[in-house]
């Protein structure tokens, strides 16, 4: 098989998503911990401030899957990433100008939602490009690079993005994102592929019914439905895990504590870093190995499975954060838990992910997929935000095990579930 790097326009778009990957890598690590440095760590306006981005990125797919199915896929991407890299750069120039704690936060949370709205549009359109640049025996092989792009973003970029922030003025910090994706909308401008564009204008009564065309497509797919209704849970009971938990732990116990492992040479904030590269390290080697391996005709039972094998290692993180931490009897042997964890987490995600989104790509029609895209982004993150305003108030209430035990939980018996739909066992 012909290595899909040999293709022009998947080059592009590679190119185009590392360096805006890199740019969002480091705004979403930087604004987790500075919100929580400005406001005294408080996990609620947190996780509010990831709501309300969540929200509004929820509100604009549909928007998103509608153009991205009537205009040229390749011109949605780079002009999104030009008004995202406008959004970025405005509010650093705010920021130097309002230099005062409460000024950051609404420049922090104007921007956010901002951008999430411009990435709402963005979504549909990139996840919808493939199917019509490279060719369908080639959907798992490029998936798997992308993955691959990923991971090696989560072991470097995550580790420059602690250096970063540790090392230089959030000012700064968001000058290079702006730049990162101004440079992303640069290299999708010249993506070039055979776009067909619909018959008549683009209006509100069109929109609702392409939008609702996508709807009654996936109600027609019962085993996709199923499938989207689980991820919809699972996506909502471990989203907190990483967004909300891992900030606050860093915060609350690993900076609180009077040492910790590596202390000599890592900053409490570079503990997230060595989170991330080690499920980004296990998610690197699952990606090269899927590469090189053919498309399976059906992943449903599959994955499943490894779902459950997820909420096991939840399980176990649970139980020693309750056991190691909050006991007081060793935060070195969470640490190296975590990253046992991490390890074991990242070869499941990737394994679910790629085959997963390859046959979503092959099974549903290619002047569909960015409504399709729409759809499914919408099931599968729409309870996201809900989650982390959630988690932040359960964090601010009740503390680190509980918000643990409630995200296990639910995993599980979303795991279990989907393990015994017949619905799923079809894909």
């Amino acid at each position: 098989m012909t290595n899909v790097f040999r293709n022009r326009n998947f080059r592009l778009t590679f190119f185009g998503a590392l360096v805006s990957n890199v740019g969002a890598l480091l705004y979403s690590f930087a604004v987790s911990f500075y919100i929580l440095e400005i406001t005294g760590n408080n996990a609620f306006l947190q996780g509010l401030y990831l709501a309300l981005c969540g929200v509004t990125s929820l509100l604009f797919m549909p928007v998103g899957g509608v153009i991205g199915d009537r205009v040229h896929k390749g011109k949605i991407m780079f002009v999104c990433d030009y008004l995202k890299g406008g959004v970025i750069l405005s509010a650093t120039a705010a920021m130097l100008l309002l230099k005062t704690p409460d000024a950051h936060l609404a420049i922090l949370f104007a921007a956010g939602i901002l951008g999430n709205a411009i990435g709402g549009v963005f979504t549909p359109a990139s996840g919808a490009l493939l199917p019509h640049i490279v060719e369908e025996r080639q959907l798992q092989q490029a998936n798997s690079y992308f993955s691959v792009m990923h991971s090696l973003q989560a072991i470097l970029g995550v580790v420059l993005a602690g250096v970063l922030y540790a090392s230089m003025s959030i000012r700064v910090l968001f000058l290079i994102v702006g730049v990162c994706y101004v440079l992303s909308g640069v290299s999708e401008m010249f993506i070039r592929y055979g776009h067909v564009r619909p018959e008549g204008r683009l209006t509100l009564r069109s929109a609702l019914k392409d939008f609702g065309e996508g709807l009654r497509y996936i109600r027609a797919q019962k085993a996709l439905l199923a499938m989207m209704i689980a991820i919809l849970f699972i996506n909502f009971f471990f989203a907190p895990v990483t967004s909300n938990f891992i900030p606050f732990f860093i915060k609350t116990d690993v900076a609180a504590a009077p040492r910790y492992l590596f202390d000599s040479f890592l900053t409490p904030e570079l503990w997230s870093s060595v989170f991330s590269v080690v499920i980004g390290a296990s998610s690197l080697v699952g990606a090269l190995v899927l590469s090189a391996r053919p498309q399976a005709e059906k992943v449903g039972r599959r994955v499943s499975w490894l779902l459950l094998i997820e909420a096991a290692i939840l399980s176990s993180l649970t139980a020693a954060y309750w056991i190691f931490v909050r006991r007081g009897v060793s935060l070195d042997a969470f640490l190296v838990l975590m990253c046992v964890g991490g390890l074991l987490t990242g070869a499941a995600i990737v394994n679910i992910n790629i085959p997963t989104t390859t046959t979503i790509m092959r099974i549903v029609d290619k002047d569909k997929l960015s409504k399709v895209n729409s759809v499914i982004s919408i099931a599968s993150q729409g309870l996201i935000p809900l989650a982390s305003v959630l988690a932040g108030a359960i964090l601010q209430g009740l503390g680190s095990t509980a918000l643990l035990l409630f995200c296990t939980g639910g995993f599980l018996i979303t795991a279990l579930l989907m393990l015994f739909n017949k619905r799923v066992g079809e894909i």
